[in-house]
C-alpha cells in the first residue's frame, strides 16, 4: 500500500512542476504580447509579470512540499 502513496505523491509533484510551467509560460507570452501592444506600459506589466511568477512559483513549491510531507508523514 506504500508504495501506491509513493507513485500518488510523485504524480502530484510532476502535476504541480507541470502546472507551474505552464502558467509561467502562459503568463511571459500574454506579458510579451502586452508590452508589444502598449511599450509605454512595460514597467507595469513587466511588475506585475515577475510578482505573478512569483505566486506561481509559491503555489507549486507549496504542492511539492505537500507531496513530500504524504511520502514522509
Amino acid at each position: 500500500m506504500e508504495t501506491l502513496g509513493v507513485l500518488g505523491a510523485g504524480i502530484g509533484a510532476g502535476l504541480a512542476a507541470i502546472g507551474a510551467g505552464m502558467g509561467i509560460g502562459r503568463l511571459a507570452a500574454s506579458s510579451v504580447e502586452s508590452i508589444a501592444r502598449q511599450p509605454e506600459a512595460s514597467g507595469d506589466i513587466r511588475g506585475a509579470m515577475i510578482l505573478t511568477a512569483a505566486f506561481i512559483e509559491g503555489v507549486a513549491l507549496f504542492g511539492e512540499v505537500v507531496c513530500l510531507l504524504a511520502v514522509l508523514g
